[in-house]
């Protein structure tokens, strides 16, 4: 295959199977009970923790299997570029806008490890206690309705098989 047929061939790109699943995770994290009934700040910060926290929990349920390992890395990819894509909009400009993604990215990784940990547990609390530190609540709401909610997530989502997930077949 000559250079030049290598360089504008177009293949499509892998991660838009992964969109439904993406685009169904905004869409939760956006859900009013989370604000409303479980006390998650409704501001920029309250609804990034609950993307990040739902995304974390969606790609823990895609670690437990191995072949679904690549698509959870093209999953992260739409997250990474959804959050430049947003940071952009808000007015942060190229010079500054990876090392605001870095963060981002960060953040759900450190979510990702709190959570695998505190999930192993078996236990409510240690998943309280991870919520209570990666969450901006409202009005010093405690964080155990959320956890409730989240855990009851994670586990419908443990009960979900591999195809219904990747369609974004998911419901909190």
């Amino acid at each position: 295959m000559s250079l030049l047929s290598r360089l504008f061939r177009s293949e499509p790109d892998p991660r838009e199977a992964l969109r439904p699943l993406w685009h169904r995770t905004v869409e939760l994290s956006r859900s009013p009970e989370l604000y409303r009934d479980d006390g998650v700040a409704d501001t920029v910060a309250g609804r990034f923790d609950m993307i990040a926290a739902l995304l974390a929990l969606v790609l823990l349920r895609m670690e437990r299997e191995p072949a679904l390992a690549e698509d959870s890395v093209l999953l992260t990819e739409l997250f990474v570029a959804d959050m430049d894509a947003q940071l952009r909009e808000t007015g942060v400009g190229d010079i500054v806008v990876g090392k605001h993604v870095g963060k981002l990215v960060s953040a759900l990784g450190g979510r990702l490890g709190a959570f695998r940990e505190a999930l192993a547990s078996g236990e409510l609390a240690p998943f309280e206690a991870a919520l209570e530190r990666n969450t901006t609540m409202a009005d010093e709401h405690a964080t155990d309705s959320l956890a409730r909610r989240l855990r009851g997530f994670h586990g419908k989502l443990l009960a979900l098989d591999s195809e219904r997930l990747l369609a974004g077949e998911i419901a909190l």
